[in-house]
């Protein structure tokens, strides 16, 4: 079973509160499975793990209910959690003009924050980069546009210009494994 850190989960909490209030968070809430539900009515801790699968849920109808079924919002909402958390706490990852230093330290946070979710990083040649996550199953979609939501952001701010970031391999397909591709000049 794939699991997320509690830290991820807390910050998308608290994310809705600021943006949208807590009678917001407690709409989604009641639009929840049982299971899930009861996993975000509790107190998450940030060092703890939780199923991948309720996570993406609840991301699921957050962006049903508050985004107008909008998915890329996550992608913007992933940039805005890195904009700040690497503006901050991890501000030395971000070095200007090492963007294929910021590519490896970003798979190297996301394996700490996922369980049963292995990252390998290929750069194949100067500007390029291949990141294989193997472990996310199609349910877990969603994911793809937070990815492309930390990567972007941190290209960005290490100074990479005309970045693109998709998956040449979307989550969705199923196979075990999701290939994103990056391109930047």
């Amino acid at each position: 079973m794939v699991q997320i850190k509690g830290a991820t989960i807390r910050e998308t909490i608290d994310q809705i509160k600021r943006r949208a209030g807590d009678q917001a968070f407690q709409k989604v809430l009641g639009l929840l499975d049982e299971p899930t539900r009861k996993i975000f009515e509790g107190e998450i801790f940030s060092s703890s793990w939780y199923p991948l699968d309720n996570y993406t849920r609840f991301l699921e109808v957050e962006i049903r209910v508050l985004a107008n079924g909008r998915e890329e919002a996550v992608t913007r909402g992933a940039e805005a959690v890195n904009e700040r958390h690497l503006q901050g706490i991890y501000k030395a990852f971000v070095k200007v003009g090492s963007p294929e230093y910021v590519i490896e330290r970003i798979a190297a946070v996301h394996m700490t924050f996922f369980q049963g979710v292995s990252v390998d990083v290929q750069l194949p040649e100067p500007r390029k980069a291949l990141i294989k996550y193997t472990g996310f199953a199609k349910q877990h979609r969603i994911m793809g546009f937070a990815i492309i939501g930390f990567f972007n952001k941190a290209l960005e701010l290490s100074g990479a210009n005309d970045a693109v970031v998709y998956f040449t391999t979307p989550i969705e397909e199923g196979r075990g494994y999701a290939e994103l591709s990056i391109a930047w000049s």
